[in-house]
């Protein structure tokens, strides 16, 4: 029989033995970096705004002269300019003057706020009534308010998000170096894996690891190298296995991870190169026959046949594996608290991974357990997330407060 690890002491594991792992780099242009992972940390190399500008349309003052105005006894400014977008404005704001300007335009020297323009009124062209008082600094972005220069504004393993490109484009950078995706191999095994266009006989049963686990990689912006799936022959699983392994990072193989006859996925991988395997078992329910070896510096993961099980497995790790073979020093599983709707039971022992959907309230979210045979992948098309009971817990009672990672 294996030996069973905890979760955290697996990840450490896996971690230890692939701190020597050089993830490779390249430059890639902005408008194809999302989901990517920077490899450097990115520095601001300009202060933005690098100019004092108004965040509204209205009118440059000084808040000194609007300090009693209100709706009843507005104060009074002269109009005297206009400041132009994409142009400077060199004339001086004076006391009692008022100059108007667009949203994103340049506040005059003097002014040290910018008046909405619903809250004036204009007239005879020239003449400003301010009918609000306003604080140094209302409605005004100030150089470097947003961005100070020289400082670090995305580290490095960061995923680039859409959001991330303006915040990139402001500081001037249209490529930018990230690592190289993380090469990903999927070999699914089992004499009754047949094809999904087929139908299949009794005890035959449609491939659905190889695309889960694929969708996930894809999913995940990494990239898919190969796809295999083999019957339980040995010297073709062997033959397979070590093509895949020189041509990936990750190897990940469904089915023959447990200790039955058929099972050859730990014996294969300590052929290839001996006590490779540093994980075989983790305490964690579903998932408990997950292999985890180095070979020729290639993380080979071995996961159950059982599709629910190996999607859950995947799930669980793939993060983990990002941060390590990116060079992160952490990984980050997602999540958004919510009350538990029901009673949760499990075993003592081992980590129960519980699907749930999730239901919003007026009050917050609700988390509601959804049972099912193990498995089942209806179960987790269903879910839009998971909890975690630990180890040493027999369960979670109905409205304790919980975190749903989500799937």
């Amino acid at each position: 029989m294996f030996t069973v690890y905890a979760i955290d002491e697996a990840k450490r594991l896996i971690r230890e033995n692939f701190t020597s792992f050089t993830p490779h780099i390249e430059t890639v242009s902005i408008l194809n970096s999302v989901n990517r992972f920077l490899a450097i940390d990115i520095y601001a190399n300009a202060a933005v705004p690098h100019f004092n500008r108004s965040t509204v349309d209205g009118y440059a003052i000084k808040t000194s002269d609007v300090k009693g105005a209100c709706d009843t006894l507005p104060s009074s400014l002269f109009i005297v300019g206009e400041v132009i977008m994409g142009q400077p404005y060199n004339k001086p704001l004076s006391t009692g003057e008022a100059i108007y300007v667009p949203t994103g335009g340049v506040l005059p020297q003097g002014a040290d706020a910018v008046v909405m323009i619903e809250d004036t009124e204009v007239l005879n062209k020239n003449e400003l009534f301010v009918y609000k008082k306003l604080a140094p600094k209302e409605n005004v972005l100030f150089i470097g308010e947003d961005i100070k220069e020289d400082t670090i504004v995305l580290n490095k393993g960061h995923q680039i998000k859409a959001q991330d490109l303006g915040l990139l484009t402001a500081i001037g950078y249209t490529d930018v170096k990230v690592f190289k995706k993380i090469r990903f191999t999927v070999i699914s095994t089992g004499d009754e894996i047949i094809h999904p266009n087929k139908a299949p006989r009794i005890g035959e049963i449609r491939d659905i690891n190889t695309y889960t686990i694929s969708g996930i990689i894809e999913e995940r912006n990494h990239a898919l190298v190969d796809i295999h799936v083999i019957k339980d022959n040995e010297y073709l699983l062997k033959e397979v296995m070590e093509k895949s392994i020189e041509k990936s990072d990750v190897v990940v193989i469904s089915g023959g991870s447990s200790v039955g006859e058929r099972d050859l996925t730990t014996k294969i991988l300590n052929e290839i190169e001996t006590d490779s395997v540093f994980v075989h078992g983790i305490a964690m329910k579903p998932g408990k026959p997950t292999v985890f070896a180095k070979v020729k510096d290639k993380l080979v993961f071995g996961l159950p046949g059982q599709p629910a099980s190996a999607f859950m497995v995947f799930q669980t790790f793939i993060s983990h594996i990002e941060s390590v073979l990116l060079g992160k020093e952490k990984s980050l599983l997602f999540y958004i608290e919510a009350t538990l709707a029901k009673n949760v039971h499990s075993t003592p022992g081992r980590e129960t991974y519980q699907m749930v959907k999730v239901i919003e309230k007026k009050e917050g979210y609700l988390a509601e357990p959804i049972y099912g045979k193990s498995g089942t992948m209806s179960l987790i098309t269903e879910a839009d997330g998971f909890i975690i009971i630990p180890v040493q817990k027999e369960g979670i009672q109905r409205n304790e407060k919980v975190k749903v990672y989500k799937l």
